[in-house]
């Protein structure tokens, strides 16, 4: 019996594949690379749903600006009860609240997953929702949304590129959990809600925050090293370092530094972000010998979403509006299939005494 199910192959996919050894990411036939910061989020999103979702190659900005636009007429009466919640359970709250009975599910959870998370972020602070625009292009207008405030074309392609980046990543847990629901016909709607309260657990989404929370304590770059192995010595984890999948580097930590990279020189802390990432690197080495563990997506998700300004509380519900396409995806996939997902367990508790 496998534990955590490493190495069971569960499902059969054509939209991602994870080579941790290779250190390598294909989404829909393409490498990571080749996609994240050279095509937008919608493109990518269409070609994910290539034969899954009709009409969603057409126009794909305009699809889910519509979708947006929808979305929001639903959820903008439930502002008002997102005051108390975190982000992220306000997310939850939102999307759950969109019914069934609407039409085209693929792009509607796509366009409100983007409007819900923006709406979550800034109901957690007791702001109001500011609708969306459906002629601007979805990462633009999930910022606006969520900032409140105009977005300057760097940082609309910072924020394209991380929804980019993380659209698919195999059958991780928040996927494995859409494809199961989705396996009982529940539907579309449903299976993304589900995937979002799987990455709501700190071993899934919510990693990239206490990255930041390590930088606060670390301070300077002259503290760098000493506190970072103290931390070791304590057998702490570095957070942004290691990774389940990945022996190597993971290929989405440089697509998003080279992100990152592109706003360095405003006010932010990505230079000091670099300066440590260089010392930790060594600090593990020395701590480590013989073990590669190298930067993750998680330490330049946290150094590029604080630099556009998002609250730590948003990064999760940033991750499900990206993540929300491949969810979709992998549920229709899923669904095709016709087959309920029902693996067996092995009782280990006592059994009953037989009868004399």
């Amino acid at each position: 019996m496998t534990i955590g199910l490493d190495d069971v192959v569960a499902a059969e996919t054509a939209l991602s594949h994870v080579d941790g050894e290779a250190g390598r990411l294909i989404i829909a036939g393409h490498d990571l690379e080749e996609l994240a910061g050279r095509v937008a989020f919608e493109d990518a999103v269409a070609m994910l749903w290539s034969g899954l979702v009709p009409n969603a190659g057409g126009d794909p900005r305009a699809l889910l600006g519509r979708a947006r636009a929808r979305a929001y007429a639903h959820l903008a009466p439930l502002a008002p009860r997102l005051s108390g919640l975190t982000a992220v359970e306000g997310m939850r709250l939102l999307l759950a609240s969109l019914p069934d009975a609407e039409e085209d599910h693929p792009a509607l959870a796509v366009g409100a997953a983007g409007v819900a998370a923006s709406m979550a972020v800034r109901g957690s602070r007791g702001l109001a929702p500011v609708a969306p625009d459906p002629a601007a292009h979805h990462a633009a207008d999930i910022l606006r949304m969520m900032r409140g405030a105009p977005v300057d074309a760097g940082e609309a392609k910072g924020l394209d590129t991380y929804l980019v980046t993380v659209i698919d990543h195999g059958l991780n847990a928040s996927t494995f959990t859409a494809r199961v629901v989705a396996s009982t016909q529940a539907g579309i709607l449903s299976s993304v809600v589900a995937g979002l309260c799987a990455l709501k657990g700190p071993l899934h989404g919510g990693a990239p925050g206490p990255v930041l929370d390590m930088l606060d304590a670390i301070g300077t770059v002259e503290n760098a090293d000493a506190w970072l192995d103290d931390a070791m010595a304590r057998g702490e984890r570095l957070m942004g370092f290691g990774h389940r999948i990945y022996r190597v580097r993971d290929p989405r930590a440089d697509v998003l530094k080279a992100a990152a990279g592109r706003l360095k020189g405003k006010d932010n802390r990505i230079a000091f972000a670099e300066a440590v990432e260089a010392v930790a690197l060594k600090v593990l080495e020395r701590r480590k010998p013989g073990r590669r563990l190298d930067t993750n997506m998680e330490f330049y998700t946290a150094i590029l979403l604080d630099a556009l300004g998002v609250p730590r509380e948003g990064f999760t519900p940033l991750f499900a509006a990206g993540r929300t396409a491949g969810w979709v995806a992998h549920a229709i996939e899923q669904t095709r299939t016709g087959r309920i997902i029902r693996p067996q367990s092995r009782y280990v508790g006592t059994w009953p005494a037989e009868a004399a």
